[in-house]
């Protein structure tokens, strides 16, 4: 029997991509850009699903309930998620926090209705379910980054896509996996066989979650506007199609440290948060708060 599977799922998952990635380049064959996207954007997101699962809580958790939360979750999630933003958003300086009260709303809402018949709802296993929905999203929405990576002004870019799938691998765990499974546990936390039950720690905590998502999102542009701000400003030169900011090298060094130094923070922020969570479950249970009971049977069904 294999102690760690989920070893064993990465380092043969790795070798296999690696495989597709110098294949594709010494042929240049397009029909195995599908394998590469699908390699690249799920390696990791099933590894930490694969990892999560063998610390269960009840025998409830079955492979079958985890494939099944991982994909229908995830494809559930990144529908409702286009179809909410695509109405909902505008640009504004609060579009990044839309998209993240929407998208950790969605995936909430898949993670309850996916798991409505368990009996028992442990907290430890509503982190692991609440990790399986958030990989899934993540795995897709990565596999449309890359196949969008794809394809660039100057045709098709097959380096930019191994480079988008390499950068989204490596920031994975700290991301959707890891904002669905605080709120997965902290759903669990206070709902029984019958209900669901919606407290104001899961409202505030479903807030927090959104917010690090928000803040994940506008990295980016927030550490454009501190380099700005540190360095006194753009400096341009003209060309054909008019004058554009031209950036030193210290600049471009100093917006990619506070860039990375932020998402550090934010990862920082979702994992002790999320371990503080696991050590909490370890305590004697509490009786259920109060809140919005959400019926899912009726009772001594």
């Amino acid at each position: 029997m294999i102690r760690r599977p989920w070893l064993r799922i990465f380092w043969v998952g790795l070798a296999l991509w690696l495989a597709t990635v110098v294949v594709i380049f010494l042929t240049g064959n397009p029909n195995l850009v599908p394998t590469l996207v699908l390699l690249g954007s799920f390696l990791v997101p099933v590894t930490f699903v694969a990892w999560a699962f063998q610390r269960r809580e009840t025998g409830e958790l079955t492979p079958a309930l985890i494939l099944n939360t991982f994909l229908a979750g995830g494809v559930l999630g990144v529908l409702a998620a286009s179809l909410l933003e695509s109405y909902l958003l505008r640009p504004s300086w609060w579009l990044f926090l839309g998209v993240g009260l929407i998208e950790e709303a969605v995936k909430l809402a898949a993670l309850a209705f996916l798991t409505r018949h368990l009996h028992v709802k442990a907290p430890r296993d509503g982190m692991i379910l609440g990790a399986s929905v958030g990989f899934g999203f993540a795995a897709l929405e990565t596999a449309g980054y890359a196949f969008t990576a794809l394809f660039t002004v100057n045709g098709l870019s097959l380096t930019q896509l191994v480079q988008t799938e390499l950068l989204r691998g490596v920031i994975a765990p700290f991301g959707h996996g890891l904002w669905t499974a605080i709120l997965g546990g902290v759903l669990f936390s206070s709902s029984t066989r019958e209900h669901f039950l919606i407290t104001g720690r899961l409202i505030l905590t479903y807030l927090g979650v959104s917010l690090l998502h928000a803040f994940w999102d506008a990295m980016h542009v927030i550490a454009l506007f501190l380099t700005l701000l540190l360095t006194g400003g753009e400096t341009y030169q003209q060309t054909p199609q008019g004058w554009l900011a031209r950036p030193s090298s210290g600049q471009v060094a100093l917006f990619t440290l506070l860039e990375w130094v932020g998402l550090a923070v934010v990862s920082l922020v979702g994992v002790l948060w999320l371990w503080a969570q696991a050590r909490s479950t370890r305590r004697a249970p509490q009786a259920p708060g109060y809140g919005w009971r959400v019926p899912i049977r009726p009772p001594g069904t």
